[in-house]
């Protein structure tokens, strides 16, 4: 293993006792790991370099020419959508606020060279199906970031970015939660522009009432999936498309009275089943496709804490922040989650490595090419982040001052009393 890597986050594994400093020192370790895993994309991309120096792995090189012509906004739009809300918190004094302030520059630098047609990095947001995917990714990290990166990019940019995502809705969606993607594309739009096409955001919200499954589960399409689909896009889409339309008062009339209250209790109850998949160890069942995103299998219990909406007589924040270290100290710290540039190429990588040379390789908790997808790039692997969002929540906020705190099955499995479970059908 790379021990010079992570070795601050190793030695958190072996911290023994409980101190009113137990907040703050696994908010450094989430900081770390965001800021070391996202530096060479928004550094990258910020020099204009991405282009040049982003490795291009591939599950199945027959796919390598349709991906590599995807990759760039594929990676940018996850890296956003996981890190947008701790750089909304802005800039401060503090070592962490010094160091948010450097990503917040690199990330609107980033945008604007990505949205510049004369940039090597201009991304495509119009060639094949999978822009439409990180279209919706790249906004939905503006919205958790309004004041720190919409804010600060100038009119043009704005103005780019707009015209491209008008033309990334033009691509035709699967009909499953891919429905999801034009549809948050144009609640989008309508947040910054005032108006919008409304049919996509209908239809995604008709099909998905209809696809409910019971018990906080949407089918992926008509058939149902056993994976983490909800907490990968459905829940988290389908609340920022509701939450959008409320702010205009088009909810009611497109999705029907009480939809969003609706889907904010079975966003919260799924959240909840994410808690309990996790295990004493800090581990939690490989299932489904796409188990490569990592810790984005929980990105629906990240983005409840980041509502501040966790049902606090079921699961605690301080409980949800101790069960999630412990996971990401686990896969993230796994021997082969990273490589150079050069280690990535298959060639011989002489000199130490520096952060801003570290990438994701293919694996759920290392190196496992074994278990990616044929859509799936070095770029796909950075919908990791999106798991970081409480990061969002300032330092003193209770995720993060609470003390030290079992997780569910943590107490479950000591013999320690617990709260028992109830579906929505019966709570």
């Amino acid at each position: 293993m790379k021990k010079h890597l992570l070795l601050f986050l190793l030695l958190h594994l072996f911290v023994n006792g409980v101190t009113a400093q137990d907040g703050a020192r696994d908010r450094q370790i989430w900081v770390d790991i965001l800021t070391r895993t996202a530096r060479p994309v928004l550094e990258n991309l910020s020099n204009q370099t991405l282009r040049q120096n982003m490795p291009m792995e591939f599950r199945y090189q027959g796919d390598s020419a349709r991906l590599s012509e995807v990759m760039l906004l594929e990676v940018f739009g996850r890296t956003m959508y996981g890190i947008a809300p701790w750089l909304e918190l802005g800039p401060d004094e503090t070592a962490e606020g010094k160091v948010r302030a450097e990503f917040i520059d690199m990330a609107v630098k980033a945008l604007t060279n990505g949205l510049n047609p004369k940039s090597p990095d201009y991304l495509n947001f119009r060639k094949h199906h999978q822009p439409l995917v990180d279209a919706a990714m790249l906004v939905q990290g503006l919205l958790r970031a309004p004041n720190q990166i919409w804010n600060r990019l100038d009119k043009v940019t704005q103005n780019r970015l707009i015209t491209e995502l008008k033309e990334c809705v033009k691509i035709q969606p699967y009909y499953n939660n891919w429905l999801l993607f034009p549809a948050v594309i144009e609640a989008f739009i309508l947040q910054k522009t005032g108006k919008c096409n409304l049919e996509p955001i209908k239809l995604a919200i008709k099909e998905h009432q209809a696809w409910y499954k019971g018990d906080s589960w949407y089918g992926d399409g008509k058939d149902f999936h056993y994976d983490y689909y909800n907490s990968l896009m459905i829940h988290p889409l389908l609340y920022d498309i509701l939450t959008i339309l409320r702010q205009h008062n088009l909810d009611e009339e497109i999705a029907g009275k009480g939809f969003l209250e609706e889907e904010t209790k079975r966003y919260v109850r799924y959240a909840t089943q994410l808690e309990r998949m996790i295990s004493p160890e800090g581990t939690f069942p490989i299932i489904g496709r796409s188990m490569v995103y990592r810790s984005g299998a929980l990105n629906a219990l990240g983005q409840v804490a980041l509502l501040e909406k966790l049902p606090q007589d079921k699961i605690t924040p301080e409980q949800v922040r101790c069960a999630l270290t412990k996971v990401y100290t686990r896969l993230f710290t796994q021997s082969e989650t990273y490589g150079t540039y050069e280690e990535i190429m298959n060639k011989k990588a002489e000199n130490k490595k520096q952060q801003s040379e570290w990438w994701l390789r293919f694996g759920f908790c290392g190196y496992q090419p074994e278990i990616a997808e044929g859509y799936i790039s070095t770029a796909s692997l950075y919908f990791s982040l999106t798991a970081f969002a409480p990061l969002g929540l300032s330092p003193d906020n209770r995720f993060w001052t609470g003390p030290y705190a079992e997780w569910t099955n943590l107490k479950g499995w000591s013999g320690k009393k617990i709260k028992k479970d109830q579906s929505l059908t019966h709570n």
